[in-house]
């Protein structure tokens, strides 16, 4: 296990002792999770992604639709991040504990597709992801990745190949609904669990913040795992404030120890 403060050591032995004990662990992260990768997150403050641009003027819906060339250049550079991105060792780690029969789903806020690279399986995706988008015009769904060179390498705009409507990536804008039937998943997963545990998330985006609630509301243990306090510390059997990629492996090489 890497070197750690005794604290913090036993913090991870205790998170990975309640891992053992759970017959179902359900896990939520958030934009810190895919930080090490490269990917900024939205909210930090001098390097997030609304440090100096307003969410509302670029990745809402209504500037998707009427300024969408507008939407494009702002996602770009975004999408050649996530494009770049590998998963890092936080990824890897849920992906064993899921291989290890301990981790039966992972919920998250993030868009790029990082976790299913890692090799989990189970993933609800709540606020979209950047491997498919949707026509506008015919609503067929197609994979991203057959529009990614011209997009990043041309500037060229998404058309659908079937009618040359404007594709929109399948990602949840400012003024869009969760996705329904992922949403109830991940509803129905938080409520069933006997363990939560929560890593990369600042737990201040709404409706995801809630599920820990719904999780303590229905019995269950509670593990935070991030770089900056929550509003359910408190509540929490361990709290690590710390790198995931550095705990997250911790716990699942404790967890999985024989």
């Amino acid at each position: 296990m890497t070197a750690l403060p005794d604290r913090e050591l036993e913090a991870v032995q205790y998170a990975a002792e309640l891992i053992r004990q759970s017959r179902c662990t359900v896990v939520l992260t958030g934009a810190g999770i895919s930080t090490p990768s490269g990917i900024p997150d939205f909210r930090s403050e001098g390097t997030g992604l609304w440090a100096k641009t307003d969410p509302m003027d670029v990745a809402s819906l209504n500037t998707f639709r009427c300024q969408p060339e507008r939407f494009f250049d702002w996602m770009r550079p975004l999408v050649e991040m996530i494009v770049r991105a590998e998963p890092n060792p936080a990824h890897r780690s849920l992906a064993q504990l899921e291989a290890g029969g301990y981790v039966k789903t992972v919920i998250t806020q993030n868009i790029d597709t990082l976790h299913q690279k890692a090799g989990s399986r189970n993933v609800l995706e709540t606020h979209g992801t950047v491997g498919s988008m949707s026509c506008t015009a015919c609503f067929s769904r197609q994979p991203a990745e057959d529009y990614l060179e011209p997009f990043l390498t041309q500037g060229r705009m998404p058309r659908c190949k079937d009618c040359g409507g404007i594709l929109k990536p399948d990602v949840i804008l400012f003024g869009e609904q969760l996705p329904q039937e992922t949403w109830s998943q991940a509803l129905r997963a938080s409520r069933s669990c006997d363990l939560m545990l929560v890593a990369g998330s600042s737990l201040e985006v709404l409706p995801v913040a809630g599920l820990p609630m719904q999780a303590l509301d229905h019995g269950a243990h509670l593990v935070i795992v991030n770089q900056s306090p929550t509003y359910l510390g408190v509540r929490a059997d361990v709290v690590i404030l710390d790198d995931v990629a550095l705990i997250l492996p911790a716990i699942a090489a404790e967890a999985l120890r024989e």
